[in-house]
Parts: structure tokens; C-alpha cells; sequence
């Protein structure tokens, strides 16, 4: 994934146009009929800008995934920042969630749009790979940083620990775009419950 944007400079103004219009299109065509053609038009751009930046509609998907998880986790990072008490950590964590679905429901369509591919891609199931061994790594710092704190405890490898986490918010995510109109609350008040068992209290 990265001989694609070798030599490309992605932190630009038209390539930050590019990731949005992607998102934006997959939010209104679903990723499917999210085509190149759509993504230009959207971002104002000429298809072949997409192709020079990106390569292939893969690459830009994963690449929409890419930044969201960067924001996903700097916001994880300035919320859970000097929390007190394990609750207060797993309480973070599922608002965080929450919002994240309300917000940007088109990070989770990319996503599982993404595994789909990667299932007969393996460029894109090594990027995929990548993508989670990094946020993984990230949310287990945050834990680490809390029990070195004193402010939690941990029962088990806080990889593991943070790879569990992942997977309970992703599937909750996947359930809630199914969905839409009902309030998941209670069943994110449940998930940090049931996560209590390996965030334990000081």
C-alpha cells in the first residue's frame, strides 16, 4: 500500500478533498457505488488526480479508514486523558463509540467494506492488518498510562485487552448501522459492564 503514494504527497489540500468526497460518497451511494467518477465530481477534482493520489478505489478507501482511525484515536486520547477510576475509562470508551456512529457511521460501512476486500486482496489485507495492530497498540498505551497512574487495573495483557475492547465496539457498531432508529444506550451500558471484568478498579 505504500509503493502506491511513493513520491505522492497525501497532508495536501486536494488529497485531504479526495479522502472527504470518498467518505461523503460512501455516506449517500454506499461504498459499492461510490465510483471514481462520484468521488471527482464530489471533491471537485479530475478523476485522474484520484488515480495519481490513490491508484485504485481500494487504496482511497483504505486510506479514508486510515484518517478516521488518526482522529478516532487523538479523540480518544484528549477524552480519556487523567481519568480517575476504571468506570470513568470504560464510560469514555463507550461514549466514545456512541458518538462515533452518530457521527461518522460511513468509518464502519468502510470498514466492513474493506475486510471484504482483503478476504481475496492481500495488499489490502496487509494494510488492514497494519491499521489494527496500530490503534490496538494505541488504546493499549491509554491503558497502560491509567494502571501506571493508579487509576485502574488490568486483568490480562492490555494488547489483548484492547484487541477485546475493539471487537465488542465493532460489532456493537455494526448492529447499531442495522439499526439506526433504535436506542443502544442500555446495550453500550451492558458492554461496559461486561468489559469491568478486564478493566478492573484500583
Amino acid at each position: 500500500m505504500e509503493a502506491a503514494t511513493t513520491g505522492r504527497q497525501l497532508s495536501g489540500e486536494k488529497a485531504q478533498r479526495i479522502v472527504d468526497a470518498m467518505r461523503t460518497c460512501v455516506g449517500t451511494r454506499g461504498a459499492t457505488g461510490a465510483t471514481f467518477d462520484h468521488v471527482a465530481r464530489e471533491a471537485g477534482v479530475s478523476r485522474g488526480l484520484l488515480h495519481y493520489y490513490f491508484g485504485t478505489k481500494e487504496r482511497l478507501l483504505a486510506e479514508v479508514v486510515r484518517r478516521d482511525c488518526d482522529l478516532r484515536m487523538e479523540r480518544l486520547s484528549a477524552t480519556a486523558a487523567g481519568v480517575g477510576d476504571a468506570d470513568a475509562l470504560l464510560g469514555v470508551l463507550g461514549q466514545s463509540l456512541l458518538e462515533l456512529v452518530d457521527e461518522n457511521p460511513e468509518f464502519f460501512v468502510i470498514l466492513l467494506e474493506l475486510h471484504t476486500i482483503g478476504q481475496h486482496n492481500a495488499e489490502v489485507a496487509v494494510e488492514l492488518a497494519e491499521l489494527h495492530r496500530r490503534v490496538r497498540a494505541h488504546l493499549a498505551g491509554l491503558l497502560v498510562a491509567a494502571r501506571d497512574q493508579g487509576a485502574i487495573r488490568l486483568d490480562g495483557d492490555p494488547e489483548v485487552i484492547a484487541e477485546v475492547l475493539f471487537s465488542i465496539a465493532d460489532g456493537l457498531a455494526m448492529r447499531m448501522l442495522a439499526e439506526p432508529g433504535r436506542d443502544f444506550g442500555p446495550t453500550v451500558e451492558a458492554a461496559v459492564r461486561a468489559a469491568r471484568a478486564l478493566v478492573l478498579p484500583a
